[in-house]
C-alpha cells in the first residue's frame, strides 16, 4: 500500500478540505481489507517481538481525532495481536492539579515507551494546541503573563517538533495519526450511540458542545498538522468514515515503520554458544 499519499507534507501545504474522509483506497470490500489487516497484525506481532529482543528502538503511536472518529476501536483492532508485555497504552484527559503545576510535556515524558516497546497515546500533548487553542484556555495554565502572547502556538509547535526530534535522535520513533471523520459521519455515529443501549454510556452533552466548534477544530487541526509534521514525527491523515479501511491503513503505516528499523535478534558470541551447548547436554543427560 502507498502510505505516502496520506502523510502530511513537511512544507506547510496541507489542506484538510482537500482530503476525503470516505476514501477506501483500492479496496472494494470490507472482507478484502480484513484479510490484509489480518496479515498486517501477524507481521506486526513478529516485528514487535524482534524490536523487544533488539532493545534499541521504541515506537510511540499518537492518535488524535474528533469525537466518534474511531480511535478506541482502531487501537483495539489494530493492536489485537501484539504482546501486552511490550505495549503500553495511555489516555490523556484534562490535566490534574499536579500536572498543571508542571510544563505540559511533563506528563508526556513520564509515559514514553521504553526501548523495545510500543507506546500508544489516545490523545496526547497535541491537546495543548487543539482543545486549549479552540477554547482559549492558555490563560488558565499557570503560565507567566508575558508568555501568553499571540506567538504561543508557534512556540508550542516549535517545542513539540524539538521534543519529537530529541526522541528520534534517542531511538524513540514517533508516528502520529489524525483520524479524519466527516461531520455527517460523526452525526450518524452519535445517533447510533443514542439508539443503542450498550453505547449510551459513550455519549455526553460535551460531545454536542464540542461538535458546535467543528469549524474551529478543523482549522486548529490543519494548523497543527502543518506546524508539526516532520520526518522526525510525521502525521498521517487517516480517512475514518469507513472504520475497516482506517484500521487497515493504520496497520500498514505501523508495519512499514517497524520494517524500516535496522534491528535483529541478538547474536551470541562463541563463548555463549559453547555454554548453550553445555546446557543442552546437561538437559539431555537428565533421566525422565
Amino acid at each position: 500500500m502507498n502510505i505516502d499519499k496520506y502523510r502530511v507534507p513537511y512544507d506547510g501545504s496541507f489542506k484538510i478540505s482537500k482530503t476525503d474522509p470516505g476514501d477506501s483506497g483500492k479496496f472494494e470490500s470490507k472482507d478484502e481489507a480484513a484479510e490484509k489487516l489480518k496479515e498486517n497484525v501477524k507481521k506486526m506481532a513478529e516485528l514487535q517481538d524482534k524490536m523487544y529482543a533488539h532493545d534499541k528502538y521504541g515506537l510511540l503511536l499518537i492518535f488524535q481525532a474528533m469525537d466518534a472518529a474511531g480511535k478506541d476501536g482502531a487501537i483495539k483492532h489494530v493492536m489485537s495481536g501484539l504482546n501486552p508485555q511490550g505495549t503500553q497504552v495511555f489516555s490523556f484527559k484534562n490535566p490534574s492539579a499536579e500536572e498543571l503545576d508542571h510544563d505540559y510535556l511533563w506528563r508526556i515524558n513520564k509515559s514514553l515507551p521504553e526501548r523495545g516497546r510500543i507506546g500508544i497515546f489516545n490523545r496526547s500533548h497535541y491537546e495543548e494546541v487543539l482543545v486549549v487553542k479552540v477554547h482559549d484556555l492558555q490563560g488558565k495554565q499557570k503560565l507567566p503573563p508575558e508568555m501568553v502572547t499571540n506567538k504561543i502556538w508557534d512556540h508550542r509547535y516549535r517545542q513539540i517538533k524539538d521534543f519529537e526530534r530529541y526522541l528520534y535522535e534517542n531511538g524513540i520513533i514517533t508516528v502520529k495519526f489524525f483520524l479524519n471523520v466527516s461531520k455527517s459521519e460523526q452525526k450518524k455515529r452519535f445517533l447510533q450511540r443514542l439508539d443503542d443501549p450498550t453505547k449510551n454510556w459513550k455519549f455526553s452533552s460535551s460531545d454536542l458542545k464540542e461538535r458546535g466548534f467543528w469549524d474551529e477544530y478543523q482549522k486548529a487541526y490543519e494548523e497543527c498538522l502543518n506546524g508539526t509534521s516532520t520526518k522526525y514525527g510525521p502525521w498521517y491523515v487517516i480517512p475514518a468514515d469507513k472504520k475497516w479501511y482506517a484500521r487497515l491503513l493504520i496497520s500498514e503505516v505501523i508495519t512499514q515503520t517497524l520494517e524500516s528499523f535496522e534491528m535483529d535478534y541478538p547474536k551470541l558470541n562463541d563463548e555463549q554458544m559453547r555454554a548453550l551447548e553445555g546446557y543442552r547436554q546437561q538437559l539431555m543427560a537428565e533421566k525422565d
